[in-house]
This record gives structure tokens, sequence and C-alpha cells, in this order.
């Protein structure tokens, strides 16, 4: 896989598991410093799950829709 794939796959994913935070905002809005941690939490998930990090993103995306179906009563 080619490096610009993979950071394309850890962008991906940091976003994923930033927007399935509570108090997640707009991840363009966010400190640099921030938005690394999450690059790296989605480095080691990736890592972790390999071929598998697809089914993580669909989690992550669905427990955001719920959540915020949940806080509003309607998508948002």
């Amino acid at each position: 896989m080619d490096r610009e794939m993979t950071d394309h796959r850890v962008e991906l994913v940091a976003q994923a598991i930033y927007e399935s935070q509570p108090q997640a905002c707009s991840w363009d809005t966010e400190p640099t410093i921030c938005r690394e941690h999450f690059r790296q939490c989605a480095r080691n998930a990736i890592t972790l799950l390999d071929e598998d990090i697809g089914v993580l993103l669909v989690a992550l995306r669905e427990a955001t829709a719920e959540r915020r179906v949940g806080t509003t009563g309607a998508l948002v």
C-alpha cells in the first residue's frame, strides 16, 4: 500500500474516532495537537485491525449517527 493511501486511511479513521466522541466539534477547527492524537489512535487501530478497519469505520459512523439521533431526535 502506498504512503498516500495509508495517510488517507489514517485520516479517515482518525476523523471517525474523533467524531464518535460526545464533545466532538468540527475536525478542521481542532488544534493540530488534538488531531495528531487521534491520528495516532487511528494508526494503532489500523495496525491492530489490519484488513478489518472497514468494519471499524462503519461501526463508528453508525454510533455517531445514533448518538446524534438520540440527542436531537433527528439526524443532524
